[in-house]
């Protein structure tokens, strides 16, 4: 398992992104490259939006077992994610269909305070 804590800012998606490929190579693990770093940006994108409070921040976890990674956002925001309506020509708003036409599975579970969204890929 691998994690890093990020402050509230969106320049931290890219930070997100690189500790993840780092960590990617490390693991020897090079199927699924691009869908992995793009539902981390997506992920980490819909903490700062919609999860992370003023003044707080968020953790990005990636562990690896079995034959699956697993990318987990953590946020201490209230509410859960939902997938907004289908609308093609929105700029916004098409996070978690990406996430989850990518992911082998995808989810969204409790911690206090907040939540942690996860997705796992089978490597």
């Amino acid at each position: 398992m691998r994690d890093r804590f990020y402050p509230r800012s969106l320049q931290t998606v890219r930070s997100a992104r690189e500790f993840t490929d780092v960590t990617l190579d490390a693991w020897g693990v090079t199927s699924r490259r691009d869908d992995l770093l793009l539902c981390v940006s997506e992920l980490t994108t819909n903490a700062l939006l919609h999860g992370v409070p003023p003044g707080r921040g968020y953790r990005l976890r990636l562990l690896r077992f079995e034959g699956v990674v697993r990318v987990e956002v953590h946020d201490s925001g209230p509410g859960r994610p939902r997938r907004s309506g289908r609308n093609t020509s929105a700029e916004h708003g098409r996070g978690l269909f990406l996430v989850e036409a990518l992911a082998d599975r995808w989810g969204v579970g409790a911690r206090t305070p907040g939540k942690v969204v996860w997705s796992e890929f089978d490597a």
